[in-house]
């Protein structure tokens, strides 16, 4: 089963995007949509020679809050930064978070989200990957910005991807 399905969510991701784009659910758009479903993940599965193992763990629905939320609150501190003076502009800089997390697919998932919260971007990681460079627009304290990072999303992804 799993030759011919290889990824059952994305399968049903390309399904329903197909389906949406369309704005139809008549018989030649559900048709096409099953075949874009089935045919994208078997055709790209040679493509990706290291397969994710996530697991699907109680922590998923916090970390999903802590990130929504955490975008909400980070757009009122970019705009404050934004309107604020020069001085306020001036404090943006580099930090290197070390890191425990290595599975590939969870730093890339790491990477996303800190980039998603506004304020905040990755920019890359060390030829070890055990650093990842972070640009952070109001950078006050270093070692805070390390512990919530840490804390807040490189555990939680630790348990989706190596436990």
């Amino acid at each position: 089963m799993k030759k011919w399905f290889p990824s059952w969510p994305v399968t049903i991701v390309l399904f329903l995007i197909w389906i949406l784009l369309n704005q139809s659910l008549d018989a030649s758009t559900l048709l096409i949509a099953a075949v874009l479903g089935w045919f994208g993940p078997y055709i790209t599965r040679r493509l990706r020679p290291l397969q994710a193992k996530a697991r699907l763990v109680p922590v998923i629905v916090p970390l999903t809050l802590h990130i929504l939320w955490d975008i909400f609150i980070s757009n009122l501190a970019v705009a404050v930064v934004i309107l604020g003076g020069q001085a306020r502009r001036q404090r943006s800089g580099f930090i290197q978070i070390p890191l425990d997390l290595q599975d590939p697919h969870g730093q890339s998932v790491l990477a996303g989200i800190v980039t998603a919260i506004p304020g905040t971007v990755c920019a890359g990681f060390s030829d070890d990957r055990r650093m990842m460079t972070l640009h952070v627009l109001d950078l006050r304290d270093e070692g805070a910005w390390i512990r919530l990072i840490k804390a807040r999303y490189e555990r939680p992804l630790m348990e989706i991807y190596e436990s």
